[in-house]
């Protein structure tokens, strides 16, 4: 099942590690199987609230892919630069078929 990584990144307190970050981070993705679905932009919250700073947002093929990407040697030194970098917050989350199974009549 599709794995979805959305990051929300809110302030941004050192820009020579995030640069360092986005000088290496496209590589670890592509190798795991991931892409780029989003990755700042136009965005407005349309219900409740939510403080939105520049949102990010990764596919990939599956958990398995995921968690390889996210627990790489590869990754590792890159996403501390990122935390060091930047707040926010970030989460994974499982995509589903279509149509979902709880939405179909009967």
């Amino acid at each position: 099942m599709t794995v979805y990584f959305l990051v929300d990144i809110r302030d941004v307190s050192n820009t020579e590690k995030l640069a360092e970050y986005r000088a290496g981070v496209l590589a670890t993705v592509e190798a795991h199987g991931g892409r780029y679905l989003v990755l700042g932009g136009p965005a407005d919250v349309v219900e409740g609230t939510w403080r939105i700073g520049t949102p990010v947002l990764l596919e990939f093929p599956s958990r398995i892919a995921f968690d390889g990407w996210y627990h790489s040697e590869e990754y590792a030194p890159l996403r501390k630069l990122r935390l060091d970098a930047t707040s926010g917050a970030a989460l994974w989350i499982e995509g589903c078929k279509h149509p979902p199974a709880a939405l179909l009549p009967g």
